[in-house]
């Protein structure tokens, strides 16, 4: 799937100097960022689906 993303300056920056000093691609890069932040993201709403089962148990 194909999808379009506008980053912030910093970002493609910070981005663009990941790919010159590793040779890696962009598309490599940004794949990375995803599925980390992804797995951030997921963990975060379970630790929080957690915490709000142990303050409504009795």
């Amino acid at each position: 799937m194909a999808s379009t993303i506008q980053l912030v300056p910093e970002a493609e920056k910070r981005i663009d100097s990941l790919v010159e000093r590793t040779g890696r691609s962009k598309d490599f890069f940004l794949g990375e960022i995803i599925k980390r932040g992804l797995e951030d993201v997921e963990d975060y709403y379970l630790a929080a689906e957690v915490l709000e089962g142990v303050r409504t148990s009795p």
